[in-house]
């Protein structure tokens, strides 16, 4: 018999609402801790930057059992995702596990089975609740990476603001100021393309390297979902775990591979006119498939043209009066500055001994699966690895480690297997793909179908599709895996029988 868990899930945006449904349905007890006032984490209307909208088209950036409303727009905005993610934690009841407003400021391993969570309420009182188990589902975005610099004081006591790009909210609050950007991701770009659009007089973008961007449509004409997200695109790149035929069958199609990128890349330059607005990288596109690859923001690059945004290789050194001034010298006029610097990934809530576990002095993770550590039982990750389809991510990753806590899967690690391949992960990192090294070790992507499959065959679950072209050619598809999971052999936890009365037990020895 499987035995119900009291388990704390932390975090209700996408990956924790995953989580949430998938421990619910297997029969335990669910509670959500969210520190803010509403579920959907990066999605939640007060931590959305004017105009967001997805990178990813929204037939993958769905939950493989709701697919997002046919009225929405290829790339969703953040207030229709927001409304996606309401939708499904109400049909699948997950509205009521979630308590609001409580930050979880401590995890202590308990002696026996399971940890100590304390959290900190609005009101500022403290208590700590006891859960057999712990999903932690705080993501990528959870620790603002906001720089300081000399000078911010003074700058903001001129009437100048600093803001992270999730504080900006307020898309009037640009109008007829001087803008200044920090950044080239997704984020930067997109703040500074808003800018222009809600009539700011002036917008700076500062950026130390330039880095490739793909377009949501290559030449105008083809969906960019159907050359990044298939098996066919994946095969291009070798996995940690290849064995020696994939090794040898990789290192034949190296010059065809070759001329892909060169390829890829020669057209992106024309389209963006990369070398006359000296915004072309100097790393090799096939290095920047990865977490870091963002979506060109519609209208960037024209914009750049056209001397409506000014950008600037360089970074902020200070601030001088009403002005940033650059590492290169320059000084920018600037009213708003927008960091666009991203965010950090950590576990401050883990104690020292606990957190050394978990991560390396040089900041990458050890995750089996990119969900559990060895050393840390009763405790698991779910969407705390980067990828570009973060629903189905989230989803498979949860389903496998309901699974795995409740020894479930129809071929569990042992501690030998997970130790090796951590390690193997590792050493890949450092030797094959070093661009694999950011977001701590925790990036998937491209490696997307590679990973589920492992997940799914861990579960119990074939993933090999009838039609072997759409198994290649067709990109990523949600419902695909809905199917696969309806597939995992089904049990659910039943709660633990009460222990039997001494003088029934006695009677029942004399009997």
């Amino acid at each position: 018999m499987i035995t119900q868990r009291n388990v704390c899930v932390i975090g209700s945006g996408i990956s924790g609402l995953a989580a949430a449904k998938a421990f619910r349905e297997r029969g335990h007890h669910v509670t959500v801790l969210e520190r803010g006032p509403d579920l959907g984490g990066v999605w939640e209307p007060s931590r959305s930057y004017p105009d967001v909208k997805t990178q990813t088209p929204k037939d993958i950036y769905a939950f493989s059992e709701l697919p997002m409303p046919t009225a929405y727009p290829e790339w969703p905005s953040g207030g229709q995702v927001f409304a996606y993610l309401r939708s499904y934690a109400e049909r699948f009841g997950l509205i009521p596990l979630i308590r609001y407003g409580q930050s979880v400021t401590g995890l202590k391993k308990r002696t026996g089975l399971g940890w100590d969570v304390t959290t900190k309420g609005q009101d500022g009182a403290a208590s700590t609740q006891s859960y057999d188990f712990v999903a932690i589902c705080t993501g990528q975005f959870s620790h603002m990476n906001k720089p300081a610099h000399p000078g911010a004081d003074a700058f903001r006591a001129n009437g100048g603001t600093i803001l992270h790009s999730s504080e900006h909210n307020d898309a009037e609050s640009v109008r007829g100021k001087r803008i200044v950007v920090l950044g080239y991701s997704k984020s930067a770009t997109d703040v500074a393309v808003s800018a222009v659009k809600h009539g700011a007089s002036a917008v700076t973008l500062v950026f130390l390297e330039p880095t490739w961007k793909i377009p949501y449509f290559f030449g105008g004409l083809i969906n960019f979902k159907r050359i990044l997200y298939c098996r066919a695109a994946e095969s291009m790149f070798l996995p940690y775990n290849a064995g020696p035929v994939r090794r040898i069958a990789q290192k034949l199609a190296t010059p065809l591979i070759w001329a892909n990128w060169r390829g890829l890349e020669t057209l992106l330059t024309r389209q963006f006119k990369l070398n006359k607005n000296g915004l072309r990288p100097k790393t090799r596109i096939e290095d920047d498939i990865h977490c870091n690859l963002a979506v060109e923001t519609p209208g960037f690059y024209k914009l750049v043209t056209e001397g409506k945004i000014t950008a600037i290789q360089g970074t902020i050194a200070s601030y001088e009066g009403s002005q940033a001034v650059l590492t290169t010298g320059r000084k920018v006029p600037a009213d708003l500055v927008v960091m666009a610097t991203g965010w950090r990934q950590d576990v401050p809530v883990l104690d020292a001994t606990d957190r050394a576990k978990l991560i390396d002095a040089d900041g990458q993770y050890r995750l089996y699966r990119w969900v559990v550590n060895p050393d840390l039982p009763d405790l698991g990750f779910v969407g705390f690895n980067s990828s570009f389809a973060t629903n189905l991510s989230a989803e498979l990753g949860a389903n496998w480690l309901v699974r795995y806590m409740d020894g479930q899967l129809a071929h569990p690690p042992t501690r030998a297997e997970m130790e090796r391949d951590i390690s193997r992960l590792r050493t890949w990192r450092q030797a094959e793909r070093p661009s694999a090294k950011g977001y701590g070790g925790l990036c998937i992507a491209p490696y997307h179908n590679h990973h589920f499959a492992s997940l799914l065959a861990d579960i119990g679950v074939p993933t090999r599709e009838a039609n072997p072209v759409t198994a290649v050619f067709a990109p990523l598809r949600p419902p695909v895996y809905a199917d696969l999971l309806a597939r995992a052999p089904v049990y659910r936890a039943e709660a633990a029988p009460r222990p039997t009365a001494l003088k029934s037990v006695e009677t029942s020895r004399a009997a």
